[in-house]
């Protein structure tokens, strides 16, 4: 990023991204210091963060922005004189809660004639969420979608100049900006996006429709984004997107490495990514099961540094539902698929998430999905009750009892914790690469890292640990964590 003072302010606002936002972030600092200046005091924004880790690297680089503009970060909504909320719709409990939210802090607007709310990401790019906002909470002084969430600074500025309400919400993606500034929750590892959008259409999903069809970065414009967060000492990388398996479908951007070999894939770069020395581990969310590769089953299993960890989502254990919800496998697929994932690298850990409650999913589709629970032994799995999307086909299907269905998610979550309980306790007696994360809030003089395989690990150790691999022993299993101590 250009630093506040080799950037000419009296200049034409440029039209290249990111030059543009960077003009426009230094405005938006000139008004900072301004605000400072009459009231004496820095103002605090606070980012409140909904949903998938995609949004949770969105969100690393709202901060980003504001951090650059002249903000502190609040600890707290009610501290805040900025409060975003990046919103996810994958579920209709989260729209609630963001309601929730917007009610509590109406108060507070009225009293802090300064104080900002702004709503951006998925929610947003429902044409009749952003009505309803309008409509009942006209007090939101900010609003954009996933497609211009880069020109966050841009709209900030417009608000902060005297525009009573901001809203721009885009229909389709017009660009891609990268480099913009960020702030990572942790120094040595962070996330990379490699694609965004989806076009699976599964029939119970709103995402197509508010992250819109697949477009993947460049290779070339990815490894040169690890380098860079490699000169600033990353050592893990995990590569996002909605489904990298199909990574390499409509590239954004010329690329010789595409042009030398058209069948570039996720394997290809994933492989690219574990040639840098300095990068230590490689992980990857997440992967559709229809399209799971044999190229990249190898390619982790002779790759090391790549995580022993693969996101797998089943969503159902019945053929019959997975038809109706357009997953494109069947459960004797899926359930081979990880047979050839566990015999091909026996320590693999694998997670999912299973929905109760699709529209027609009857006891007999309902027992399938345990006995794929039992067959393939997750080491964790991210149950949930389906819910209805407006826009959706499932919306339209004939919903099942919310009586039938709390039922059902009573038995699944406690066949998943008969199963998981006993799988995520092999590693006992094991010693295993630690990343250590942060220092234990619960556990005095404790510190809490991942294996390689994702499961948290907690064992005696001080603050300078952080960001090194320390070989633990594993000695207490606890479910989905493991208590050890640093290996002689």
């Amino acid at each position: 990023m250009t630093d506040y003072k080799d950037l000419k302010i009296d200049t034409n606002i440029p039209e290249e991204e990111p030059a543009r936002q960077e003009y426009f972030m230094v405005k938006c600092h000139e008004l900072i210091e301004e605000f400072i200046i009459q009231n004496g005091v820095r103002p605090k924004f606070y980012v409140s963060t909904f949903g998938c880790q995609m949004n949770a690297h969105d969100s690393e680089k709202l901060i980003g922005i504001l951090l650059k503009i002249g903000y502190d970060e609040a600890e707290s909504e009610g501290e805040a004189d900025f409060v975003i909320f990046n919103t996810c719709t994958v579920r209709e409990n989260a729209n609630q809660k963001l309601y929730g939210h917007l009610g509590s802090l109406k108060k507070k607007k009225e009293t802090n004639p300064n104080m900002m709310i702004g709503i951006c990401g998925c929610m947003m790019q429902q044409p009749e969420i952003v009505d309803y906002i309008k409509e009942c909470y006209s007090f939101i002084d900010i609003v954009f979608g996933t497609f211009n969430f880069y020109k966050m600074a841009e709209l900030l500025y417009r608000r902060m100049s005297g525009e009573k309400q901001v809203i721009e919400v885009l229909r389709e993606p017009e660009k891609n900006v990268e480099n913009l500034p960020e702030r990572r929750k942790y120094s040595f590892k962070t996330g990379v996006n490699i694609m965004y959008g989806c076009n699976n259409f599964c029939t119970y999903c709103i995402v197509p429709y508010v992250r819109g069809r697949e477009r993947s970065r460049t290779p070339e414009d990815i490894m040169d984004e690890i380098r860079k967060l490699v000169d600033q000492g990353v050592i893990e990388i995990m590569l996002l997107g909605q489904n990298v398996n199909s990574y390499g479908v409509n590239f954004m951007g010329e690329s010789e490495i595409i042009k030398a070999n058209p069948d570039y894939s996720f394997p290809n770069l994933l492989e690219e990514v574990c040639k840098i020395p300095e990068i230590k581990r490689v992980r990857f969310m997440t992967s559709h099961p229809k399209d799971l590769s044999d190229k990249l089953i190898d390619v982790i299993e002779r790759n090391p540094k790549i995580a022993r960890h693969i996101h797998l989502p089943v969503q159902s254990g019945s053929t019959e539902v997975l038809s109706k919800m357009n997953r494109r496998y069947t459960k004797e697929q899926y359930v081979a698929l990880v047979e050839k994932i566990r015999n091909r690298i026996p320590d693999i850990s694998l997670t999912t998430d299973i929905m109760v409650g699709f529209p027609g999913e009857t006891e007999e589709n309902f027992r399938d999905t345990l006995d794929v629970v039992r067959k393939c032994k997750y080491d964790q799995a991210f149950t949930f009750i389906y819910s209805i999307r407006t826009g959706t086909p499932a919306a339209t299907m004939e919903q099942v009892s919310q009586d039938v269905v709390n039922d059902r998610f009573k038995r699944l979550l406690e066949v998943v914790r008969e199963t998981s309980t006993v799988v995520s306790s092999r590693f006992a007696g094991q010693t295993k690469s630690i990343l250590v994360e942060c220092v234990n809030e619960q556990l005095p003089d404790y510190v809490t890292g991942r294996m390689d395989n994702n499961i948290l690990v907690h064992f005696p150790g001080g603050k300078d640990l952080i960001g090194k691999f320390v070989d633990v022993k594993l000695t207490e299993p606890k479910g989905f964590y493991y208590i050890g101590e640093i290996a002689d």
